[in-house]
């Protein structure tokens, strides 16, 4: 009988021993999980490697933005153009886009037949050059690669797949030069397909006439 309770109560006191155990074994894993840190599972009082990628995501997320902000305005500041600026663009493709006032009405063209993407990547091209920053051109690289050449991007340009090649590996190192056969490729597109729609275009008759019968009424 005497070595009966015995045992029992060898038993309780087991039992009991591996309950408070468990017990505080559980706390110290809640313990540990409500402050460790979200990579290594280490015992530190913050979350800090958190906070510093939040606080890098935000930094890059607020200096796209900034450079989106001073990217290509919707309609370019430029005197009204003369009779003979709009003459001079139906000989020249070149003059056209070297003027704002023909580069505003070709992309007012452009809207109409929903490619003023092509319009939009040229002059993106063409403000990169301009950079001299190293952060600024890698960051406006990047912008131009994920607004007008990535596949998933609705403005996506239409580029063969050799020019293609040629900015994944120049996006390796970004410069101003990084898309300068893509930008040739689109302005010989619009070049050869856009323009002569263009020229025949309401848009640009329209204005031609305006200008033409402009003196009379004055």
């Amino acid at each position: 009988m005497g070595s009966e309770r015995m045992e029992m109560r060898k038993r309780q006191m087991s039992v009991h021993q591996e309950t408070v155990s468990g017990t505080q074994a559980q706390q110290g894993v809640g313990n540990r999980g409500s402050n460790a840190c979200c990579f290594c599972w280490c015992c530190c009082c913050s979350c800090s490697c958190l906070t510093v990628r939040n606080q890098d995501d935000e930094r890059t997320r607020r200096s796209s933005n900034e450079i989106r902000g001073h990217g290509i305005p919707n309609w370019e500041e430029s005197p009204s153009p003369t009779l003979e600026d709009v003459y001079s663009w139906g000989q020249s493709f070149d003059k056209l886009m070297t003027t704002p006032a023909g580069r505003n009405a070709f992309r007012e063209f452009l809207r109409t037949e929903f490619s003023e993407e092509n319009m939009l990547f040229w002059m993106a091209c063409e403000d990169l050059k301009k950079e001299a920053s190293k952060n600024v051109i890698e960051e406006k690289a990047r912008l131009i690669y994920e607004d007008y050449i990535s596949i998933l991007s609705p403005k996506e340009v239409s580029l063969d797949s050799r020019v293609r090649e040629v900015i994944n590996r120049n996006m390796l190192e970004p410069s101003q030069c990084t898309f300068d056969d893509a930008q040739l490729q689109i302005y010989t597109l619009m070049h050869r397909d856009s323009y002569p729609r263009f020229m025949n275009s309401a848009i640009y008759k329209n204005l031609l006439q305006s200008l033409s019968e402009s003196p009379a009424e004055s």
